[in-house]
């Protein structure tokens, strides 16, 4: 796990090394260990290291094949990456290194672009084609790892994060009004390609684009996911073990694929303790578990303890359990803020951040139970679709939505105003072919676009804050791919993750496995009052959020005469007022 950054000019100049300079700096949480530059011609690479795999020097990033004219920046991990070494050794190639970055290298010079398909894991990289002056910028199936660009007449610039792109200069900053409508219509989510700046793209998850330094640039997604029904039926306990074979192969490559500890981030719910109900199964020992919580509220309780006791009691795991007070979450706020891409509404962003803080501590590698709720349909939004009737984007909009349309036009000024650009999207993914059910359409847009930016960009950017690296292996792509073949009514069943819950009996105590589900509490970030109340009373009041004119005042004035009034908070529970005031922070701090 790494940080990335890089340049290539379209005017036949040099690259600059001070715009590497200020773009590295930016990452270096990310990668504390090592850095490295490298340039040929009109391009710059930059890498900051995270030693995961092979610890050496040998594994150094910027990594150069001389012989066969190839360099890359690779942030992210193969999974498969000894079998594919295998292969290449059995073809005759041979290695200095023993990771994975020299394999993606030797695996894209024999087999081409194809080779991303071999591929098993989560990843962004950058690969220089000395002979035929190409850059390829790549990015995973599941969008797991980061990877933003922009450019201009006279450059292309790429890096693992939104701020170390602006740290370059001269970006454009212009608000896209479209993107900012999914931000506040999906609870932060604008999906790739798009910012929320007209000037900065993500690429998009599953898709290689190809640059030259002439300006041309060609992109194609690689992969896609079906949600059809396999020929052959299967039984409800059928597909629960084929669940637990793909899960057990997919937890054990993430666990295999490090040379130095792994543990694993255990919220208390179903999704991380099964990964060490999984872990423990498999006859690991010593297995090292971490679990965060916070203050309590009238209204809801601030940990799971009770559950994730449970869990260290039922396996013996080495444990340990951090307690985060109100005034500590509010004085580690900016921090947490600095550290996030691009802004992010989940109450519990500022959770893991803290809690990755201490983890980083004893170890660099843990597992973490994100996706398995969009995979498998756990969220309780998801029955309540199932159960509504009209137009697909409709069933959708009515349980999903933070905002509808004409409240947007309430809360943002009219300089931004335009169409239902979120209604627009959201009825493409769920119209897209290759989907049986509507549940199916569902799934899979959570799934393989919602999912990105929310969860998995949230617990990417709070851990690389601290060197952090999180596997998620209810992400794994193959394990995707069977969950997306199963009947969704079977996903569905026992209030949700019903093939989960089958191949948890047993395993973890009935008392996890029957909860209600959980979303890590912050209660302080939910029912706004007191001091908390105040900071964002000072955050939009503010001269810069006043100047900036995003916000209409009459919006934030009704917002914060009554925080935890009914319609003060989003269709999933989320406070209305902690969306703005977060992203007007996040502005201050990033522009």
């Amino acid at each position: 796990m790494c940080g990335i950054c890089g340049e290539l000019r379209l005017d036949g100049s040099r690259p600059d090394p001070s715009v590497a300079e200020r773009m590295l700096q930016l990452l270096r949480p990310r990668g504390p260990d090592d850095e490295g530059v490298w340039q040929q011609g009109p391009l710059l690479f930059g890498h900051r290291r995270l030693s995961i795999i092979d610890l050496s020097q040998r594994a150094h990033q910027p990594m150069v094949d001389e012989q066969h004219g190839l360099s890359i920046v690779f942030n992210g991990t193969i999974y498969n990456y000894r079998e594919l070494r295998g292969e290449l050794i059995a073809l005759g190639y041979s290695f200095r290194s023993s990771g994975d970055t020299e394999v993606i290298l030797k695996a894209f010079y024999v087999w081409g672009r194809s080779c991303v398909e071999r591929f098993s894991g989560m990843f962004a990289f950058a690969l220089w084609d000395t002979a035929r002056r190409q850059l390829h910028l790549v990015r995973d199936r599941m969008g797991i790892k980061p990877l933003y660009w922009t450019r201009d007449g006279e450059r292309l610039l790429f890096a693992s994060t939104l701020p170390a792109l602006l740290a370059a200069g001269g970006i454009d900053t212009e608000f896209d009004s479209i993107a900012l409508h999914h931000h506040f219509t999906l609870h932060a989510v604008v999906p790739a390609p798009r910012t929320l700046f007209r000037g900065v793209h993500k690429l998009e998850p599953a898709h290689w684009m190809e640059c030259s330094p002439s300006g041309e640039m060609v992109s194609h997604r690689y992969w896609k996911l079906q949600a059809t029904r396999p020929s052959q039926p299967k039984s409800e306990w059928e597909w629960a073990e084929d669940v637990r074979d793909s899960l057990t192969a997919a937890v054990e490559r993430r666990r295999a694929a490090s040379d130095i500890p792994v543990g694993v981030l255990l919220s208390g719910g179903l999704d991380s303790s099964l990964l060490v109900g999984m872990l423990a199964e498999a006859g690991h020992q010593d297995i090292r578990t971490f679990s965060i919580g916070f203050e309590d509220s009238p209204e809801e309780c601030g940990s799971e303890f009770e559950y994730s006791d449970a869990v260290v009691e039922r396996f013996q795991t080495s444990h340990r359990k951090i307690i985060i007070p109100n005034d500590q979450v509010l004085s580690r706020l900016t921090e947490a803020v600095d550290a996030m891409s691009e802004p992010m509404f989940g109450q519990d962003a500022i959770g893991f951040y803290l809690l990755a803080e201490q983890v980083s501590k004893e170890v660099h590698v843990v597992l973490s139970g994100q996706g398995a709720d969009e995979v498998f349909g756990g969220y309780f939004w998801y029955p309540a679709m199932e159960q509504s009737v009209g137009r697909a984007v409709e069933r959708f909009r009515t349980h999903y939505f933070d905002r509808d349309h004409q409240e947007v036009l309430e809360l943002l000024d009219p300089a931004y105003h335009g169409e239902d650009s979120t209604i627009a999207l959201i009825d493409g993914l769920l119209e897209a072919p290759a989907a049986d059910t509507f549940m199916d359409q569902v799934l899979r847009a959570d799934s393989t676009t919602l999912v990105v930016d929310d969860p998995v960009k949230r617990v990417d950017n709070m851990t690389m804050a601290w060197g952090l690296e999180a596997r998620v292996p209810f992400l794994d792509h193959q394990l995707v791919e069977l969950a997306a073949e199963m009947p969704p009514e079977l996903k569905l069943r026992h209030h949700g993750k019903g093939p989960l819950k089958l191949i948890s009996r047993g395993l973890l105590p009935d008392s996890v496995i029957d909860r209600p589900k959980g979303y890590f509490p912050m209660p302080a970030l939910k029912y706004v009052r007191g001091e908390f109340l105040e900071f964002m009373q000072d955050i939009l009041g503010s001269q810069a959020c006043r100047e900036r004119g995003l916000f209409q005042r009459k919006y934030v004035k009704r917002l914060l005469a009554d925080p935890t009034a009914d319609e003060s908070f989003t269709r999933i529970h989320g406070s209305k007022l902690w969306q703005l005031a977060l992203t007007e922070q996040w502005l201050q701090r990033h522009l």
